[in-house]
């Protein structure tokens, strides 16, 4: 239940809405308990004049103003109800709107290592599984349940004020209800975890499959996927039977329980009427009542049901949202509140910030230090996981204006090197600087606002080519993306789309062949136009004639720019100004083109392979010629 309660606490904002629902279940139920009363009238008026104590033309005007009083109590009851259930409707929309936004932000916003461990589809169905478990506990709470509790109290005084015995009968159903309730509960959760592990798993296998769907045709893996799909699905048929039999098991015990106490509690109605101590109308109307009570009871089953999935889910959402956030990535969230109207705090639990987080918003521009180099990396270690590092002593600078190109083997640490400088990992020893802060002093933000990255993957989105050029400048005019797209040499092909510009692309840009996808990323790094640029294997695939081209838009971005060039290609790094090869991590040589030609190291061995034809051993260094 604390999980719950946290999840209101979470939902604050919700407060008017949750006000209104309470207020409607207190009406409908006032109204609801009016019922008996009435009806109970009613039979005492029909009994008066069955026996000749009333006239009959009273006992017809009495009736039928109570049959009234009992149309217009119902009447309210209806639309009461409804209206309560309208402010449920929209109170549980909007509470998943909460939910998903924050948890939306919670992921934007947490450190590249949490990514690296998780499968996407298996986030996506976390979230779909676990807010649709809570709201829809909250709106069945809302539209429902909410005035039936309410019922059941004022029946426990109605009671008492009746017959005391009967009270006490019904104060003795609750407790031990509840309390058999929760002997289920510890084991029904753990099992509904492993459902629930084995169900996202699956869910994010699928949602893998769907957007790798070319891959699983080409490998005819439909048969394969489709078998570890069904086999962990069918996995949870074992586990949902433990727990059906445990819950139904326990629900016998409690049902059975309830039907002794209740037929204890008609027994003392019927036998107190009989003794005369009760006339027909109150025995009619104590036995309205006792239902009113029990039928909150009957289903508790299956509120209680409902409120363990929704606990299992809440479990589930705050693990994610409980997940540190680095400050600085708080900060660019706190620097922009406008974009966290909706999400709530950018630490995703609807607190306070950190004091860490408000002075790194305070101290969010820092000014370049005189002279420093424009990145620095300082004797940097770095291992991805917990064991042997995959960087050892990395230490360079790199100058403004200048082009430096990386060169090594596949796996030797190039792209790694990028992942430091644009802050998706911090260094397990050493620090990268930039403009002569360290970059761990730099609000994230401002670090990558300095950088434009072109990866081997193009990394599209599903929306419009326009979309995706202006990606990183979205407030970019026509004319500037129609010129990113020249430079890139993207303009022609894109205009033999039906669409142009505006042509939808499809996820990650299936639609395009992949030297029109990394053309689009060439442009898209060209229109943020960064001071610093980085070309991960930026031209890999493209045929030699639009790498000519795109050669020369990339040329005239790198002019006065700082450039660092991840290389596939010899030809795209023979103009840099200097070259850092690679081995096994660490650093081999730094220098100047011509000079390491001539050293007999790394890049030496590519220009000999590369003269003399050895594709197989140039592939080594993901090297053409």
């Amino acid at each position: 239940m604390s999980s719950l309660l946290r999840i209101i606490r979470f939902t604050r904002a919700l407060a008017p809405l949750y006000t209104a629902i309470i207020t409607c279940s207190v009406l409908t139920a006032a109204a609801g308990l009016a019922v008996p009363f009435l009806i109970g009238s009613a039979t005492d008026t029909v009994a008066g004049a069955v026996n000749g104590e009333t006239a009959t033309g009273t006992a017809v005007r009495t009736v039928v103003l109570l049959a009234a009083a009992v149309l217009a109590a119902e009447l309210a009851v209806t639309v009461i109800s409804n209206v309560g259930g309208w402010f449920g409707d929209v109170m549980s929309n909007r509470m998943r709107t909460i939910l998903s936004v924050r948890y939306y932000d919670k992921l934007l916003h947490l450190p590249q290592r949490w990514f690296d461990g998780e499968i996407t589809g298996t986030i996506v169905a976390r979230l779909n599984r676990s807010i649709t478990e809570i709201t829809n506990f909250t709106k069945m709470m809302s539209n429902s349940f909410a005035s039936m509790l309410i019922t059941t109290a004022a029946v426990l005084a109605i009671s008492a004020w009746y017959a005391w015995p009967l009270t006490v009968l019904l104060l003795i159903v609750f407790p031990v209800y509840v309390w058999l309730t929760s002997l289920t509960s510890v084991k029904w959760q753990r099992l509904e975890g492993e459902k629930n592990q084995q169900i996202d798993i699956a869910s994010g296998r699928f949602a893998e499959v769907v957007g790798q769907i070319r891959v699983v045709k080409s490998f005819v893996r439909e048969r394969g996927e489709l078998a570890d799909f069904s086999r962990r699905f069918r996995s949870t048929d074992a586990t949902t039977r433990e727990q059906s039999t445990h819950w139904h098991r326990m629900d016998v015990i409690r049902r059975a329980f309830l039907n002794l106490v209740f037929f204890g509690i008609y027994a003392l109605i019927f036998v107190r009427t009989v003794q005369g101590q009760f006339t027909l109308g109150e025995m009619v109307l104590l036995v309205q009542l006792m239902s009113m009570a029990k039928a909150p009871v009957e289903s508790m089953s299956f509120v209680i049901d409902s409120a363990q999935r929704a606990i299992a889910g809440s479990k589930d959402y705050f693990r994610v949202m409980e997940t540190p956030v680095d400050a600085r990535t708080a900060a660019v969230m706190a620097a922009r509140p406008e974009d966290a109207r909706d999400a709530g705090h950018a630490d995703g639990t609807g607190g306070e910030l950190p004091a860490a987080v408000t002075t790194a918003v305070a101290d969010s521009v820092l000014a370049p230090v005189p002279g420093a180099p424009v990145f620095a990396f300082r004797e940097v270690d770095f291992a991805y996981e917990d064991g042997e590092d995959v960087l050892h002593g990395i230490d360079f600078q790199v100058d403004r204006g200048e082009k430096i190109a990386l060169v090594g083997e596949s796996g030797g640490g190039k792209s790694t090197i990028v992942n430091l400088l644009l802050g998706l990992y911090e260094p397990r020893r050493g620090s990268v600087e930039v403009v002569g802060h360290p970059s761990a002093d730099l609000p994230l933000d401002q670090l990558r606002a300095r950088i434009g990255v072109v990866f081997q993957d193009a990394s599209l989105f599903s929306g419009s080519i326009r979309e995706n050029i202006a990606y990183g400048h979205p407030e970019a005019s026509e004319e500037e993306v129609v010129d990113a797209a020249r430079r890139a040499n993207a303009d022609t092909f894109i205009r033999r789309f039906p669409g142009g510009y505006e042509q939808v692309i499809g996820e990650r840009g299936l639609k395009l062949s992949g030297g029109q996808r990394q053309r689009i990323a060439v442009a898209r790094a060209m229109l943020k136009d960064a001071p610093v640029l980085v070309l991960d294997e930026a031209t890999s695939a493209l045929d030699t004639k639009a790498e000519i081209q795109v050669q020369r838009g990339l040329d005239e971005l790198m002019a006065g720019r700082t450039s660092l060039i991840i290389a596939h290609r010899l030809s795209t790094i023979a103009g840099v100004d200097r070259i850092i090869t690679l081995s096994d991590g660490r650093i081999d040589e730094i220098g100047a083109p011509a000079e390491l030609a001539r050293s007999g190291g790394i890049y030496a061995q590519l220009l000999d392979l590369q003269s003399s034809g050895n594709t197989k051993k140039l592939a080594r260094f993901d090297i053409t010629g």
